[in-house]
């Protein structure tokens, strides 16, 4: 990552460059101004680093921060209206590279000449290297480094709690049902889990892996956690499925049900779902060594 100025933000009329995670090198006469993410998360990094007055479009499904919700619907995530796009007038677009299809619509925008950033953050060091780098493109560097702290500060805050814990329980996370999908090793799930103190019982390194329930009971989940999104709009209940019953977590109850977009999506939300997870993973560690729950360093 090289920015044209030392030791603060840059001025507005600054070179800035980075390289994203597709190996592109990406270089704005000035820092951005006029932004749409394709990705959802990163509508939330930069609100949260000062800038989302500058988002000008969102994809039909964005309702966070707030204030995008007046903007333009661009389309979706993978399919956005180029026309639409163009006429928004973005110096910057931003993508996810998480699927094939997503980089078609990067070409398909590059050849019209707008700039495109691709990320891929697959766990919290990537993720963190995202707000930094968005922050460059921005002319934020300094307000996305202490964001960057604040969430490190609170991650440091769980492991604090979780010193010393003796187990790892295993935990299963389940992305869709009933074509069961859970998540792998290749996503920010896995880090989520590693974090607040679980052990990811699926060893693939993919972000998704197809299961069936032969393979699931293989696995001895000792903790199974259900996403509630749009990739898994209404998941019954464990307890009401066919064979599920004769799984651990479903005889012990140690079953937890999550918001999609806190922790399947990578963003500053990420965090807030480990230390949700560590407390419902490790209550009595938090009752002895925290007072029941994460020192906070949210500001």
């Amino acid at each position: 990552m090289v920015m044209s100025l030392v030791g603060g933000n840059p001025s507005p009329a600054a070179t800035v460059r980075i390289t994203d995670d597709f190996g592109q090198e990406i270089t704005l006469n000035q820092p951005a101004k006029r932004i749409i993410a394709l990705y959802g998360a990163y509508n939330e990094i930069l609100a949260a680093i000062g800038v989302e007055d500058r988002l000008v479009g969102r994809t039909k499904t964005d309702v966070l921060p707030a204030s995008i919700r007046k903007k333009p619907s661009i389309g979706t995530h993978m399919r956005p209206n180029v026309e639409m796009v163009m006429g928004l007038k973005p110096d910057l677009i931003i993508q996810s590279s998480g699927r094939k299809e997503s980089m078609m619509v990067v070409r398909q925008l590059q050849r019209e000449g707008l700039k495109v950033a691709v990320f891929h953050p697959t766990d919290f060091e990537s993720l963190f290297s995202v707000i930094r780098r968005l922050g460059v493109l921005t002319g934020k560097s300094l307000q996305a480094e202490e964001l960057v702290d604040s969430l490190q500060l609170r991650l440091r805050n769980v492991a604090h709690c979780l010193h010393g814990i003796r187990h790892r329980p295993r935990v299963f996370f389940e992305v869709r049902y009933p074509n069961l999908l859970g998540a792998g090793r290749g996503s920010i799930v896995n880090d989520i889990i590693q974090k607040a103190g679980g052990l990811n019982c699926m060893d693939s390194d993919k972000k998704l892996v197809r299961i069936g329930m032969e393979t699931l009971i293989e696995q001895h989940p000792e903790v199974y956690i259900i996403q509630r999104g749009p990739m898994n709009k209404n998941p019954t209940h464990p307890s009401e499925r066919p064979h599920f019953r004769i799984l651990e977590p479903v005889k012990t109850g140690r079953i937890m049900f999550v918001d999609e977009q806190v922790y399947s999506r990578p963003g500053p939300r990420s965090v807030e779902a480990v230390e949700a997870l560590a407390v419902f993973l490790h209550p009595d560690a938090f009752v002895d060594n925290c007072g029941n729950g994460p020192i906070s360093g949210k500001k």
